[in-house]
């Protein structure tokens, strides 16, 4: 049987363990299993499965939907309090609680003794188009699929060297500026970037840049995880399409706001941010 570990605050692996066939044969001490391959940390993850006979399941607070086979998955924002429940309502009416503990991350924070430079444009033509970008977005976001790419082990989208790290911040007197949301990586202008899973295209600004994010690429991964490709210099994916796990997506580039060529590649967990990083090192 396929080794796998109880919720709880450890990750401890089990030889085995024996649901049953009948719908109600859950004990209390098992009614939720995860993989032991998960992250339980900060900007982390976890992929588990609800036995036989578990009716719904919620995570912080928020239904956890499971797929029809009782996989799940679930993951922890950058910020992400130390301890996070996991409850299972049986088909008895009970409910049974596990608090799993979430480590903590020392982050890479810059403090610099100068005030902080107001960014960004504030005229309305600026601003009513960026509305119109983060709604462009946020719709994209909000978009279910069927992808299964959330079961798998993700690629590395691209070769070259990591040049921005999630998390990373800089302090500016005191005040902090937000936090690095994704993983850059220098794999040099015009390098073709894969898909880490499978997943279908819920947007690509192929024709027009965004202001920010440039030729922005989005690939939904299922099961409110998807992952953001910023800064490509072409797109060769369209809106609908569906891709397997290492199909080409795209060029790296410079457009938006980029210094120098680079992908910046960011995932999300319905609100909570991923360091991709997690994704693709083995536990």
């Amino acid at each position: 049987m396929e080794r796998r570990a109880f919720l709880g605050g450890s990750a401890a692996t089990l030889a085995g363990l024996a649901w049953g066939t009948d719908a109600g044969a859950v004990t209390p001490a098992s009614p939720v299993m995860i993989e032991p391959v998960s992250r339980l940390t900060q900007g982390g993850w976890l992929r588990g499965k609800v036995a036989p006979g578990v009716r719904a399941l919620s995570f912080a607070g928020k239904p956890l939907p499971f797929a029809s086979d009782g996989s799940f998955i679930a993951a922890f924002d950058r910020d992400a309090a130390a301890t996070a429940s996991l409850i299972a309502t049986l088909a008895d009416g009970r409910t049974i609680t596990r608090d799993l503990v979430v480590a903590p991350r020392v982050w890479q924070i810059e403090h610099i003794n100068v005030a902080r430079k107001p960014g960004g444009v504030t005229n309305e033509d600026y601003l009513r188009l960026r509305r119109a970008e983060l709604a462009r977005i946020g719709a994209a976001r909000a978009m279910e699929t069927s992808a299964q790419g959330w079961r798998q082990d993700f690629l590395r989208p691209a070769p070259g060297r990591f040049s921005g790290r999630f998390g990373s911040q800089r302090v500016y007197k005191g005040e902090p500026a937000a936090y690095h949301s994704g993983l850059d990586i220098a794999g040099g202008a015009g390098t073709t970037y894969l898909a880490p899973a499978d997943g279908v295209v819920i947007l690509a600004a192929a024709d027009k840049p965004f202001s920010l994010e440039g030729h922005l690429l989005m690939l939904d991964h299922g099961m409110g995880l998807n992952s953001a490709f910023l800064h490509s210099s072409a797109l060769l994916v369209k809106e609908g399409d569906r891709v397997a796990r290492g199909d080409p997506l795209g060029r790296i580039g410079s457009t938006g706001r980029a210094t120098g060529p680079h992908l910046h590649w960011s995932v999300k967990w319905r609100d909570s941010r991923i360091d991709p990083l997690l994704l693709i090192t083995p536990a």
